[in-house]
C-alpha cells in the first residue's frame, strides 16, 4: 500500500471490488502486417470500447470485454492484483509468439485518490492486436461456457482478422467549445497563491495542483479520432485509451520486463515557442533553472525511494536531460532498477508502490495529498493515476495519466480535460496558469482535429 493510502485506511474502509473470476482461454498467433505508419494499430479499432497503449507506432490495442474487475478505496490496487492473480491461475494460454504483450493481457486505469468517486478498472479484451517492430500478432480471449467448452479459436481468429478490416469509419466531433471546469481561471490562481503561502510557511516543499476544463462537442466524440491525432503528433509519448480515459502521457510510471524496472520522471517545464533557435535557448534556461531543478529533484527522490525496497540495485542519474515535446520542454530522468526476484513483484504492484510520485502529488507525499484534497476543489478521477497494461506473467507498462481527458459516461459529446503543474516556493500563479494551458494543448488540439 502506498503512503497516502496507508494513512487513508485508518479512516476509510479497506476498499471494494466487484468482478467474477472467469476461466479464460487465450490464443496468440502471428499475423501479416495490418498497415503502415504510426497510426496503423489504431486503424483496426472499432467505434466503441477502444483500448490502446501505443508509442511510435508500436504497442497494443484491443476491444470487447472477456472479463473486467472494478475496484475502489485504499485497497484498489491490491484488490485488482488479487483478482488478476486468480485469473492468471485459472487461464489456459496458447502463445505462439511469446513477446511482451502476447498471451493473456489486461488494460487498466486507476483513480488518483483513494477517496475518488471514480472507480478503478482492469479490462481483459476479447481481441488484442499487437505490434513490435515488423512483428504483428492477434490474440483472442474468451471464457468457457457453462459446460466448460470454448468456441473454436481458429474460427474466432479468422472472424476477428476479417473484423479489423471492416470497422466503422472514424468521424470528427465537429465544432468544440470549452468552458471552466471545477474552478475558474482566477479561482485556480488564488488556489496556487494559497499553496505558495503554505509552502513558504514551511508546511511542505512542493505540491502539484491540477485544473480541468470541459469540452462540449457538436457530435459524439470518437475516441479513435483523438487517438489518431495524439499518436501522430506526440510519437514519443504513450498514447492510451482505457475505460473512457484518453490521452498521451510523456511520463512512464514503471515498466517491468524480464526482471528490470524503468521509470521516467518528468518535473520542470517550459513552454515551446515553435522557433527552433528560441526553443534551444529556452532548453538551456530550463536546464539551469533553480526552481525547475528543485522541483525535478523532489520527483526523482520520490521515485528512487519508492522503488528501492523492491529492487536489488538502482541507477539514479545525477542530472536530468531536456525532453523535447511538440508543445513543451521537460526536465527528465530515467531511473532503472533490478527487481528483487524474491518479492514476486508485478508491474502493477510496482505501479502501486510508486503512486503517487512527487511529480503528480508533491513532497512530502502524505502532506501534499492532504493539501490537494483540501484546496484543489476537484475530484481528479483517474487523471494522474496509473494507466497501462499488464500481461499474464506480470510484466507490463504503466504510465501516469497526464495530458488526458475523461469522456462523460452519460453524454458522448462531453469530455473533462485535465492539466497540472508543480508548485514550489518560487512559483508565480500567473506563470503556472500559462503552464497548464500549454499542457492542455495536446487534448484541445486533438478534440479540434489538430487545430489548437
Amino acid at each position: 500500500m502506498n503512503p497516502v493510502d496507508r494513512v487513508a485506511s485508518s479512516s476509510l474502509s479497506s476498499g471494494s471490488v466487484s468482478g467474477q473470476v472467469p476461466r479464460l482461454v487465450a490464443h496468440t498467433v502471428s499475423v501479416e502486417p495490418l498497415g503502415e505508419g504510426v497510426d496503423a494499430l489504431l486503424a483496426v479499432l472499432p467505434g466503441s470500447g477502444a483500448l490502446a497503449w501505443v508509442r511510435r507506432g508500436e504497442g497494443l490495442v484491443g476491444w470487447g470485454e472477456a472479463a473486467r474487475v472494478v475496484t475502489s478505496g485504499p485497497q484498489r490496487f491490491e484488490a485488482a492484483q488479487a483478482w488478476w492473480a486468480q485469473v492468471r491461475e485459472l487461464a489456459v494460454v496458447r502463445d505462439d509468439v511469446r513477446r511482451a504483450g502476447t498471451g493473456l493481457v489486461a488494460f487498466g486505469s486507476f483513480a488518483f485518490s483513494y477517496a475518488s468517486a471514480d472507480e478503478s478498472v482492469l479490462i481483459v479484451p476479447k481481441v488484442v492486436v499487437g505490434r513490435r517492430g515488423s512483428s504483428w500478432w492477434l490474440t483472442t480471449i474468451c471464457a468457457e461456457d457453462a459446460s466448460g467448452q470454448t468456441s473454436a479459436h481458429v474460427d474466432l481468429l479468422a472472424a476477428h482478422l476479417d473484423e479489423v478490416r471492416h470497422h466503422d469509419p472514424v468521424v470528427s466531433a465537429g465544432s468544440v467549445s470549452f468552458s471552466d471546469g471545477s474552478v475558474s481561471r482566477a479561482q485556480w490562481m488564488d488556489i496556487v497563491a494559497q499553496a505558495v503561502g503554505r509552502i513558504r510557511g514551511g508546511e511542505l516543499d512542493k505540491i502539484v495542483l491540477a485544473r480541468d476544463v470541459v469540452a462540449t462537442a457538436e457530435r459524439p466524440i470518437d475516441t479513435r479520432f483523438l487517438l489518431t491525432h495524439l499518436v501522430s503528433a506526440y510519437q514519443g509519448c504513450w498514447t492510451f485509451s482505457v475505460g473512457g480515459l484518453v490521452g498521451a502521457t510523456p511520463e512512464l510510471l514503471v515498466r517491468a520486463e524480464r526482471g528490470l524496472a524503468t521509470s521516467r520522471v518528468l518535473a520542470g517545464t517550459i513552454q515551446r515557442t515553435g522557433d527552433d533557435e528560441t526553443d534551444t535557448a529556452r532548453a538551456g534556461l530550463l536546464a539551469k533553472s533553480s526552481k525547475d531543478l528543485e522541483e525535478h529533484e523532489y520527483a526523482v527522490i520520490s521515485v528512487a525511494e519508492a522503488l528501492a525496497p523492491h529492487c536489488t540495485s538502482l541507477n539514479v542519474p545525477e542530472s536530468p536531460f531536456v525532453l523535447h515535446l511538440p508543445n513543451v520542454l521537460h526536465l527528465a530522468s530515467d531511473v532503472t532498477g533490478v527487481i528483487d526476484p524474491h518479492r514476486h513483484e508485478t508491474s502493477l504492484s510496482l505501479a502501486a508502490a510508486l503512486h503517487p510520485t512527487a511529480a503528480v502529488c508533491g513532497t512530502p507525499t502524505v502532506r501534499a495529498a492532504h493539501m490537494i484534497a483540501d484546496i484543489e476543489l476537484m475530484d481528479r478521477g483517474r487523471y494522474a493515476g496509473p494507466v497501462g497494461w499488464m500481461g499474464g506473467d506480470g510484466d507490463g507498462e504503466w504510465g501516469i495519466a497526464l495530458r488526458s481527458g475523461h469522456l462523460d459516461p452519460t453524454d458522448a459529446r462531453v469530455m473533462r480535460v485535465f492539466a497540472g503543474c508543480g508548485i514550489v516556493a518560487a512559483s508565480v500563479p500567473a506563470d503556472e496558469l500559462v503552464e497548464t494551458d500549454a499542457k492542455l494543448a495536446p487534448m484541445v488540439s486533438a478534440l479540434q482535429g489538430g487545430v489548437a
